[in-house]
């Protein structure tokens, strides 16, 4: 026999896992504790700010305020008299404050104004300390109160002291004579009080020299604006240029049970199940020469799909490895350089995202990829069915019927083309095959760790063993709503088994009744040689009115031979609508409904009724009839790059078996990026 079994988890209760982390409860309290662990040391962290940044110490008596305040006046004039001498910068607590303390910011801003408010506020700053110790002066306060506009100071031509009085009344307009006296400063408090005709003339000159001093804090906002942001750029971790993303996702499905009349090594566990799912990335991007960036992707992984990932084609957790893992494990699933190749003409801006770097680049470009990468995410796009972190949760976000290259996880080495003009695109792309069907790569060996024992890691012979697509897009507008559409033409070669002489060899000797679950566990070695297998596929999206889109993928393949990687469909047809949630006023929130068709070729049916095990499926036995699937979730944008799904899916025939099921599958979907 030939094949590559799989990692199975440790027997449990179907109900209460005794796995760490694995039970969602554990895992939804030990977010919430960070969560509440982070708020309350950015909460402390911003009182300390509030308090560090502040102008005074609550401890501080009112006569050291008075006495800062007075010795601030006194560097303010200084400041005023030299104009070569560079202005005064903010604390650094205050800078820290500003960042992190929102309602602090606030409090610096509307300060600085105060600070420099020139001798007149100084003076009303010092006289009014002093009033603690000596008897208060006649002094009153009048103006308005609107944005950065400060009180403009009158006397009281009175023999009574009235203290402090304010009045939110608009100044009279300053005498045409007094245009001549702009820098005239208004009495001090502790001098005799002016006559009454003098107010107009004093409240004149309080507003121009506002006016004056407001000036040349414009100037110096500017100078402490672009000093700012150069001590910004000094202390970025990132050089210019550079770009950082992470991401985790959790998903937990749980199966009720179903009826079978039989069941077989890959077959789905009749009894009720809940398994799930953890993986995190980070990203990272630079820029290398002219139009060249380097990626990678630094992946953790840990779970287990339902049934250790068998028994269902368009299975339901695309984040369901067919390698599950007890304890977590880490590869770097992408290590790619990108070379772009500008051919002219309009731009378009790119954004920065976990695999590009912010800019701008031509429409007209050609692009070439070379490196380990996933192929799915450079073929067979689709707006509304392509991402399982944030869209539809199933397999079937992928052309099933496309066998492509790729290790049991789902990433390999390979060089792509694409060739982009305004309305179409011309895609190609090479890529290793792994040397088992749905087995580790070579590539594996240094970039994934822990290698668990019994895994076999190799890649098969260059030459011979290899996978390639070319795709063709057009792109088009109606109504100003777009659509598109994507024809593929694939072809695998490599070492590969034949369904009828698998069938042959099992029929002359069945497997045995204890089989342990694997991917094509149950082929003879003698079916195996070097040959080909192709197919075709269509994907298709439109909108249909603003925030609705629907989407479709048809595909085939010849079905003469047992998958290389992927899965076991040998045609497929699929139909799905996607909402946005505007109507009910929620824009960032997302509908979905999909619904799918799977089937197998005449010679895989033969080859799974003799007791033949494929990549997925292998009853024991067939009573063949196409995989129905439906799927409907709804994603909840929770806000700071959090969303939260909720999840149903519905088979029929699970695994082409109408002596199976029907299946239902309720998941539910955590998500957060950066």
């Amino acid at each position: 026999m030939n094949g590559v079994p799989r990692p199975q988890k440790p027997a449990r209760n179907h109900l209460r896992g005794d796995l760490p982390l694995r039970a969602p409860l554990l895992r939804l309290l030990t977010l919430w504790a960070l969560s509440i662990a982070g708020c309350v040391t950015y909460s402390g962290f911003s009182n300390a700010c509030l308090l560090w940044g502040s102008d005074t110490d609550p401890a501080t008596p009112a006569t050291d305020s008075a006495a800062k305040a007075e010795s601030k006046a006194e560097a303010k004039t200084d400041a005023k008299t030299d104009d070569k001498q560079p202005p005064e910068p903010h604390s650094w607590p205050d800078e820290i404050c500003k960042h992190f303390c929102p309602w602090h910011s606030d409090r610096v801003s509307s300060s600085e104004p105060a600070k420099s408010g020139g001798a007149n506020s100084a003076s009303l700053s010092a006289n009014s300390a002093s009033a603690n110790t000596t008897s208060p002066p006649a002094v009153g306060v009048t103006g308005t109160i609107a944005g950065d506009t400060a009180l403009n100071q009158t006397a009281f031509a009175n023999d009574e002291s009235p203290g402090f009085i304010a009045s939110f009344a608009p100044p009279p307009a300053p005498p045409a004579s007094d245009s001549a006296t702009p820098n005239k400063v208004p009495p001090s408090p502790a001098a005799a009080p002016p006559a009454a005709n003098n107010l107009s003339a004093n409240s004149a000159s309080a507003l121009k020299d506002k006016d004056k001093e407001d000036n040349q804090d414009k100037a110096k906002d500017k100078e402490e604006s672009a000093l700012k942001a150069a001590e910004e750029e000094e202390w970025k971790l990132l050089p210019k240029g550079w770009n950082f993303h992470a991401q985790t996702t959790l998903i937990e499905d749980f199966q009720p049970g179903f009826g079978a009349l039989y069941s077989g090594p890959n077959s789905l566990g009749t009894q009720k199940d809940r398994e799930g799912t953890v993986t995190a990335d980070l990203f990272f991007g630079a820029p290398l020469w002219q139009g060249a960036e380097f990626h990678a992707d630094f992946l953790m992984w840990q779970g287990f799909g339902l049934s250790n990932s068998f028994g269902l084609e368009a299975f339901p957790n695309a984040d369901a490895y067919k390698a599950g893992s007890v304890t977590p494990r880490f590869m770097f699933s992408h290590f790619f350089i990108r070379q772009t190749i500008g051919l002219g003409g309009d731009q378009e801006d790119v954004p920065d995202g976990q695999f590009t770097l912010p800019g701008k680049r031509d429409i007209s470009r050609l692009t070439i990829t070379a490196g380990r990468l996933n192929m799915a995410e450079l073929f067979d796009q689709n707006t509304y069915n392509h991402d399982a972190h944030t869209q539809f949760m199933s397999w079937a976000n992928t052309m099933l019927t496309w066998d492509y290259p790729a290790d049991t996880i789902g990433y390999t080495t390979g060089l792509a083309f694409d060739l982009n003009q305004p309305n179409w695109a011309l895609r190609y792309g090479w890529f290793q095959l792994p040397g088992l069907p749905n087995g580790f790569t070579s590539d594996d060996r240094i970039f994934s760790y822990p290698v668990e024992p019994g895994e076999v890691t190799s890649d098969g012979n260059f030459w011979k063993e290899w996978g390639m697509i070319t795709e063709f897009e057009r792109r088009w507008r109606i109504c100003d709503h777009p659509g598109a559409v994507r024809l593929q033409a694939w072809v695998d070669h490599g070492l590969l088994a034949s369904y009828n002489a698998a069938t042959t060899l099992l029929v002359a000797n069945p497997p045995p009744a204890n089989t342990p679950p694997g991917a094509e566990i149950t082929i003879p070695g003698r079916a195996f040689s070097y040959r080909s297998k192709y197919g075709f596929g269509l994907n298709w999206e439109q909108e249909i009115a603003n925030n609705v889109g629907m989407f479709s993928r048809l595909g085939w393949q010849d079905g003469e031979t047992a998958a290389a990687a992927f899965n076991d469909v040998d045609w497929t047809a699929q139909l799905g609508v996607s909402i946005k949630g505007a109507a009910w006023h929620r824009p960032h929130d997302t509908f979905g409904l999909l619904g799918n068709l799977a089937g197998a070729s005449s010679d895989q049916q033969a080859f799974l009724k003799a007791g033949g095990t494929g990549i997925l499926n292998g009853d024991g036995n067939l009573s063949y009839t196409p995989e129905m699937s439906l799927e409907t979730y709804y994603d909840i944008a929770l806000g700071n790059g959090a969303r939260l799904a909720f999840d149903y899916q519905f088979f029929g025939n699970p695994a082409f078996n109408a002596d199976r099921g029907p299946v239902n599958v309720f998941g539910v979907r955590l998500h957060w990026e950066m």
